[in-house]
């Protein structure tokens, strides 16, 4: 048995104007202090303002959003009482917004308490929408929360099938000035997830087709709309278009390896998401190349690589990953990250245990031991190929 679940998913030009549809009196929109600035807010007012409603805005998440700053946004919608929640942002404030409708609904929970194994009983007060301003994380069609304890410096996987977007409105205008750095950041969280979504050993058919051509789509427009952004909009449209189509394949089959040493490396030193997740891609594909070959290979002649039978297709698989990381002008080592030998070997034995401990290693082709996850954690340090 096994499940898949999706929010309605409203993409293309104007996409945005579907938020003139909605029935209802107030609207709680989470997002960041940046977008706000950038003016990506404005938009969704407008629209909601035509729909009749009232608006407050909670522009108090940043990158890798905290429990703290979740819990502020909980004690603001409770003050608001909305019946929708507009998330305007990356996926740092699409996680956040999920937990704090949680919250609002279930204030006696613990934002660490949001997990597949509680019923939460959502849409009794508030219904979720999700518009994504970078093309990459997937947020707007997954119930994965991921926070961040500060004082630890560790990031935190929860949700629940609940906690899943009602509405994911996709509209490549929104993306349209994506910076080249952001879009080679959220570029590489998209690719991982539709590779390890694929290999995933909770993959289905469903997912299957999903991430086969998200990472089709992502090899053909990726470098274009990094090199050439608002002046090759179709690359835009088919980046953003590729990030949901590899979150909703991802939704509910998970990810692998890669995102498990990401998260930590991430989190102990404060590298975005996707360079952080991207990094480690090719590696874990090298790793993992004797217990997914065949899927390997299905994703190399995917993406217009030549793919024998055996491991040799996840090796060229993952020089692909390494070119592309070269084409986008992305660091392929943590040393190239400016993270200080000294400092990262210090860390070392904690960045292990949160690896081994985060969610996303549990569906990961290949289970590693904990000799294993320090060996890649230093091979990608130095930029040496996996020999074991």
């Amino acid at each position: 048995m096994w499940f898949f679940k999706t929010p309605e998913i409203v993409f293309g030009e104007e996409a945005l104007a579907y938020l003139e549809r909605l029935e209802g009196r107030r609207a709680f929109i989470v997002t960041d202090a940046q977008v706000r600035g950038l003016g990506l807010v404005r938009p969704v007012e407008e629209r909601l303002r035509r729909a009749g409603f009232e608006i407050d805005v909670f522009d108090a998440i940043t990158p890798n959003p905290t429990i703290d700053q979740v819990r502020a946004g909980a004690d603001e919608i409770r003050a608001f009482q909305p019946d929708w929640i507009v998330a305007v942002g990356g996926g740092s404030v699409i996680d956040a917004a999920k937990a704090i409708w949680v919250l609002f609904e279930r204030p006696d929970l613990d934002p660490l308490g949001i997990s597949p194994m509680e019923p939460l009983g959502l849409r009794r007060r508030a219904r979720l929408i999700a518009v994504p301003t970078t093309s990459g994380t997937g947020s707007e069609a997954t119930w994965a929360i991921v926070l961040t304890d500060p004082r630890a410096r560790r990031k935190l996987a929860v949700g629940s099938r609940e906690n899943l977007p009602d509405i994911a409105i996709v509209d490549p205008s929104v993306v349209l000035q994506l910076p080249p750095r952001l879009t080679a950041d959220t570029g590489m969280d998209a690719l991982s997830h539709a590779v390890e979504g694929y290999v995933s050993t909770w993959h289905n058919p469903f997912s299957d087709a999903l991430c086969l051509q998200a990472a089709r789509t992502i090899f053909t427009y990726l470098p274009r709309a990094y090199q050439h952004g608002a002046e090759d909009p179709e690359a835009r449209a088919q980046m953003h278009l590729a990030a949901t189509m590899a979150g909703v394949g991802i939704g509910d089959v998970l990810v692998g390896l890669a995102h498990s040493l990401g998260h930590a490396l991430g989190a102990r030193f404060d590298l975005p998401h996707g360079r952080a997740v991207g990094l480690f891609l090719p590696y874990v594909i090298e790793f993992n190349a004797r217990s997914a070959a065949g899927r390997y290979a299905d994703l190399a002649r995917a993406i217009g690589l030549e793919a024998p039978d055996g491991t040799e297709a996840a090796f060229r698989l993952a020089r692909a990953v390494l070119d592309l990381l070269d084409r986008l002008e992305q660091p392929q080592t943590i040393a190239a990250c400016e993270i200080p030998r000294d400092d990262f070997e210090a860390d070392l034995p904690t960045l292990v245990e949160y690896a081994l401990e985060d969610p996303c290693t549990l569906t990961n082709p290949r289970a590693p031991t904990r000799e294993e996850v320090a060996h890649l954690f230093m091979y990608a340090f130095e930029g040496r190929p996996v020999d074991f």
